[in-house]
């Protein structure tokens, strides 16, 4: 998908890092769009609604044919989105949760082009190891996960060291399942 040029509707470093990796030609734009959901949504729906808002601003904010790709990621811990965290120690909070357990990186995409559109969503399941309030506070005060969904990234030390498996794709965690994204892409493209 070299030549075809796409909007990113988003401002994250890993996001555009991702695609950069994959040789995508991309713009990237800010949303600015609103990133609530209903309280009685389906975890699994959210990332994809909030992608979806974000795909929408774009395109009015741009007024453009591109195709845009919109992304959002959440943390899901026992049917519980854990969202970026607001402070330092909500930060720790979030991680002594995740220590030990299993939870759920969901991320959903949505590729807009006028008025198509198509989505999904894709899950992978992490384990971390029984981490350690020093090491969790030793995390938080270095990296700062502040603008991280479950107060983590997987590429950064906490991901190096603490977990414990992965099942599914590691990019997804990273906020943009990269693989699945290009086939979309493909598709999307040869029907549009």
């Amino acid at each position: 998908m070299p030549d075809t040029k796409i909007i990113l509707a988003s401002q994250s470093p890993r996001r555009k890092q991702l695609l950069e990796w994959a040789e995508i030609n991309f713009d990237a734009v800010t949303s600015d769009a609103d990133e609530s959901f209903p309280a009685d949504m389906p975890v699994e729906d959210i990332p994809v609604f909030i992608a979806r808002n974000k795909a929408r601003a774009v395109r009015q904010k741009l007024h453009t044919g591109a195709v845009i790709l919109a992304a959002d990621t959440i943390v899901v811990l026992h049917n519980k989105v854990m969202n970026k965290p607001a402070s330092r120690d909500e930060a720790i909070e979030m991680l002594r949760s995740l220590s030990g357990n299993e939870h759920h990186v969901i991320t959903g995409v949505v590729l807009l082009k006028e008025d198509k559109e198509t989505s999904f969503a894709d899950i992978t399941h992490v384990v971390f190891h029984k981490l350690t309030d020093e090491q969790i506070i030793f995390y938080v005060d270095k990296y700062r996960p502040y603008d991280k969904a479950g107060a983590y990234a997987i590429q950064e030390w906490i991901g190096v060291t603490g977990i414990k498996s992965i099942t599914g794709d590691f990019y997804n965690v990273m906020g943009l399942p990269v693989s699945r994204v290009l086939q979309q892409l493909k598709h999307f493209a040869a029907t549009s």
